[in-house]
């Protein structure tokens, strides 16, 4: 990956884990659990998300390693879900709305891709095929980490929402195996492209995003000509 191309995805990344983060805040607090809110969370300012491994780390071992994407997180807001109203149900809602706020960015970026388009079909102004370039990236990173993060590795939020659904000693069982989450998907990260799996693995794990995003595409393409 080119220097250049570092230099335009990692704000985008930035901005939207920091979103991802501040949906979580928010829904908690919508929830009555304002711990987020206290701890100075439900901000754009990104010093107070900046975790060292999900925001730094993470990405420059991707990049390094050639993974092909590009993803991260930002450190996890404060939750205490004790305080949450209807318990388990305002747990999953907390974990699910962080993917639900990268996806709206995702609906956002490629509506306005569409305005673009339509604005070029009118102009014919060239500097607008860049914009969409640009739009494009927006689409596919906030897929990448809303795909990533619902995954049901703990402790990414996929692992909050399955383990509402389980019940009794699988359940018990799951939810030990959180202790051993971060290697798990440190794991995933490294072996990603050494598996004999056509593709690697991160083209079975990122499916969705692929397949979206490839559909988004043609409709793009479908509307520009």
């Amino acid at each position: 990956m080119e220097f250049s191309q570092i230099i335009i995805i990692l704000p985008i990344l930035l901005f939207s884990v920091i979103v991802h983060e501040i949906a979580h805040g928010w829904t908690a607090l919508r929830c009555g659990d304002p711990t987020a809110r206290d701890a100075g969370r439900l901000t754009l300012n990104p010093i107070p998300h900046i975790d060292p491994f999900m925001t730094i780390l993470l990405p420059l071992l991707l990049i390094v390693s050639g993974a092909g994407i590009v993803f991260g997180g930002a450190k996890p807001v404060p939750v205490n879900p004790y305080l949450f109203r209807r318990g388990e149900r305002d747990n999953v809602l907390v974990s699910a709305s962080g993917a639900a706020a990268n996806l709206l960015l995702a609906l956002a970026a490629f509506l306005l891709s569409l305005l673009a388009i339509g604005f070029y079909r009118a102009t014919g102004y060239g500097l607008v095929i860049e914009l969409l370039g640009l739009l494009n990236l927006v689409i596919f990173i906030n897929l990448l980490l809303a795909n990533f993060n619902l995954l049901p590795i703990p402790p990414l939020d996929g692992s909050h929402i399955l383990a509402y659904f389980l019940r009794g000693e699988t359940k018990a069982a799951y939810l030990r195996l959180s202790r051993y989450g971060f290697m798990v998907l440190l794991g995933v990260i490294l072996l990603g492209d050494l598996l004999p799996i056509p593709g690697g693995l991160f083209s079975i794990l990122f499916a969705p995003t692929f397949a979206v995003r490839e559909f988004l595409i043609r409709f793009q393409v479908g509307f520009l000509v």
